[in-house]
């Protein structure tokens, strides 16, 4: 193995695994009801939150922006990263479009597969 191959191999410890990463934005003020779910469900061993502001089709129909957001023309969103195993996926999706913490209509997802994981 030469010099750069050896800087660029994954680290021993890195493991592939059969995960997914789950990623939501949605409206900021959804946040705390959106952790609570989130805390209640058994596949989800942990999540990250990213605070974030952007704009998109949705945001030009939602009656509720405040006028700053009207203005600047973004509006405040938090960023969800949780890591799930491949069965779990859709009866989280499931979980989370059913409960009541205002995600209905007012946020998006995708997910995309997870290479590798490990610690550093």
């Amino acid at each position: 193995m030469d010099r750069d191959a050896r800087r660029t191999a994954p680290k021993s410890n890195a493991r592939r695994y059969p995960v997914k990463i789950l990623t939501l934005i949605a409206y900021a003020d959804v946040k705390q009801v959106l952790a609570d779910t989130l805390h209640g469900l058994k596949q989800v061993q942990g999540f990250t939150f990213t605070d974030v502001e952007g704009h998109g089709a949705q945001d030009g129909r939602e009656l509720t922006l405040s006028a700053r957001d009207d203005v600047v023309g973004y509006v405040p969103h938090v960023r969800v990263d949780v890591v799930l195993e491949d069965q779990d996926v859709a009866e989280v999706l499931a979980c989370l479009r059913s409960s009541q913490c205002g995600l209905a209509g007012r946020g998006s997802y995708w997910i995309t597969a997870m290479e590798s994981q490990g610690q550093l």
